[in-house]
């Protein structure tokens, strides 16, 4: 089971660094990232998503070769398979670039949104979804961006634990 994670950061390009940083630690497999979202809310109050996955590109990618595949089987039936291939393609890339752009999954956009919308402007947040973590080695990376957590699907031990860590307060023996 995962566990959705905001924390809020002072400044608009925090976020993206810790973010970074999570990646990093994610190809050493202390942490398990099922999705992440960069939000920044400008000095002009907008707020401003950035989705580590971009489901238009992945879909236009997966509708293209599904489609040429297909089109030039298609073609072959008509003995024309590189105009069934070009096609299939073309067709395959827009309905795949469609579908992705109307999918989500993941971190509900809306959510994400309506806590973003609640951040200081001139700063950042990020959401992570998190299937696994080796807190104690991931922890100590995340406190020098001074982070505050905004919600989590964390128990209430968890999370005071996770604000503490973020501040550099040592937790209590």
């Amino acid at each position: 089971m995962s566990d959705l994670i905001a924390v809020g950061f002072k400044g608009e390009d925090t976020a993206d660094h810790v973010l970074n940083t999570l990646q990093a630690l994610q190809k050493e497999y202390l942490i398990d990232l099922a999705d992440s979202c960069v939000v920044v809310r400008d000095q002009a109050g907008q707020v401003h998503l950035k989705q580590s996955i971009n489901l238009t590109r992945v879909g236009a990618a997966a509708g293209g070769i599904r489609g040429a595949i297909w089109g030039t089987l298609i073609g072959l039936l008509f003995l024309n398979p590189l105009i069934g291939l070009a096609a299939g393609a073309a067709v395959g890339a827009g309905t795949g670039a469609l579908a992705g752009r109307l999918s989500d999954f993941g971190i509900d956009d809306q959510f994400i949104r309506s806590v973003g919308s609640t951040i200081e402007p001139g700063s950042s947040a990020l959401f992570v979804l998190v299937r696994s973590v080796t807190a104690d080695r991931v922890l100590p990376e995340l406190q020098p961006f001074e982070g505050t957590v905004l919600r989590t699907s964390l128990s209430n031990e968890q999370e005071a634990r996770l604000q503490q860590a973020l501040q550099g307060v040592k937790p209590e023996a």
